[in-house]
């Protein structure tokens, strides 16, 4: 048996049923899942990691991330467009990709999630040119050691079909679900607690039929995993399913099976009030990506009527080529901020933002058993060092979503130290970024 004493945490914020906010306080971690919560716990052979000057949340959680798009940060053709520009400029770079490209480019990404705080993040890979796999994907992330949530995108309507990317990057369906089946059946762990779950993601309602969309539910359903795309993402998107199929997007969803609570949409920008309540009723999630959306002048994503109105929300922050950054606290920040600038000051608290961060995310992912600091959930935990320069002066280090830091001290998985001391400890990071450089210098010039 292994146990992890996290001693003395000047405040953990449990993220409970209640809200509870416990001041030095000790939490004790058993092969990986959380035994206690209180003062004063005993040591009793456990490693002891003091957390005094330090506030103790439930691991972040990010809903929606492209980790291929580590290696195309701020691409000058791609920098100043909107959605469907800025794919149709990355799509050919994108188009030179290959195994080692695809799992470099996760590893890296997935390690600047952990340093923000997430313990746990999803993966929505759409491409596989050059004989890459989701495979390689899962290979990237067993080197950093989070939970991993892949699913496996797909594309299968290119331009000389109607679609948005290019014909040389689509795959043929039956292929597809082929390959859907062969991940799911190696990859899937479905036990409480596990460490990696695969799920089915044809890419969005602009690259792939009204088929593919059917079957992959079903598939997916048959199959006991979820389901994730795109969806309303920004005003080209919406008018795309007028033209193309008649209706708006929450109604092109439900259609064909694309609502519940084994469903999850990236970004929902433009749903209407409508759209809401089908999702509220149907318990769909959402996966809100404020700086992405921001970053391609998609909108403000309707959060705190979704909020209201009963929807399950956690955040993303999406790919690197349209946030630039991968910092899973931050974006918990600009979550709060923007629904300020549209409903005033106290449309989202900090709390709230870092609800979302934590257990809402939990939630959209089907993890009950994370997201919490509670006897019987995962031993999932970030460590925040709160005595710095960032925190200097706050009269609540438990906001850190006003005050800081942004990056943790400590994060743990499972009962695992994964960074220790603000350094990443599960592989060696300095290698794997001049790797991600070594391959982002050869892309560019290959151009």
């Amino acid at each position: 048996m292994t146990k992890l004493l996290v001693r003395r945490a000047q405040v953990v914020v449990t993220m409970d049923d209640d809200g509870a906010e416990h001041s030095v306080c000790d939490i004790l971690i058993e092969d990986g899942w959380i035994r206690e919560v209180g003062p004063d716990l005993l040591t009793d052979g456990a490693e002891v990691l003091d957390a005094a000057g330090c506030v103790v949340t439930p691991g972040l959680v990010n809903t929606h991330h492209h980790l291929f798009q580590t290696l195309t940060r701020a691409v000058p053709m791609a920098q100043d467009t909107a959605l469907f520009s800025w794919l149709q400029a990355l799509y050919p770079i994108w188009a030179r990709f290959g195994p080692e490209e695809m799992r470099v480019s996760a590893a890296v990404g997935l390690a600047e999630l952990a340093l923000s705080g997430c313990t746990m993040s999803s993966d929505h890979l759409y491409l596989f040119p050059n004989g890459a796999r989701l495979d390689d994907t899962i290979d990237g992330a067993k080197l950093i050691g989070l939970r991993f949530h892949p699913t496996r995108g797909s594309m299968s309507i290119g331009e000389s079909g109607g679609g948005l990317p290019p014909d040389g990057l689509v795959e043929r369906e039956e292929a597809i679900l082929d390959d859907c089946i062969r991940v799911i059946d190696r990859y899937h762990d479905p036990a409480p607690g596990a460490t990696l779950r695969v799920g089915v993601a044809p890419c969005s309602p602009f690259s792939v039929s009204r088929e593919l969309m059917r079957d992959a539910a079903l598939l997916a359903r048959d199959k006991s995993v979820r389901l994730h795309t795109h969806l309303a993402e920004n005003a080209e998107d919406v008018l795309y399913s007028e033209e193309m199929f008649g209706c708006r997007p929450g109604q092109y969803a439900e259609e064909l099976g694309w609502t519940g609570a084994d469903v999850w949409h990236a970004h929902c920008v433009m749903l209407e009030e409508r759209e809401i309540r089908l999702f509220a009723r149907s318990r769909t999630g959402v996966a809100h990506c404020p700086c992405s959306n921001c970053r391609l002048g998609s909108g403000i994503a309707p959060v705190r009527a979704m909020v209201d109105a009963g929807v399950p929300v956690g955040l993303g922050v999406d790919g690197s080529a349209s946030n630039d950054q991968g910092n899973l606290i931050g974006e918990a920040r600009q979550a709060m901020l923007l629904q300020r600038v549209t409903r005033g000051a106290e449309a989202m608290s900090a709390r709230e933002a870092l609800r979302l961060a934590t257990r809402g995310g939990a939630a959209v992912l089907g993890r009950e058993e994370c997201g919490q600091i509670a006897p019987g959930f995962c031993g999932d935990l970030a460590i925040w060092d709160v005595s710095g320069v960032d925190s200097a002066g706050s009269w609540d280090p438990a906001a850190l979503v006003l005050a800081g830091p942004r990056k943790v001290r400590d994060l743990i998985v499972h009962g695992r130290r994964i960074v220790a001391e603000g350094q990443l400890v599960s592989a060696d990071l300095s290698d794997l970024t001049q790797q991600l450089r070594a391959l982002a210098s050869k892309l560019s010039e290959s151009l």
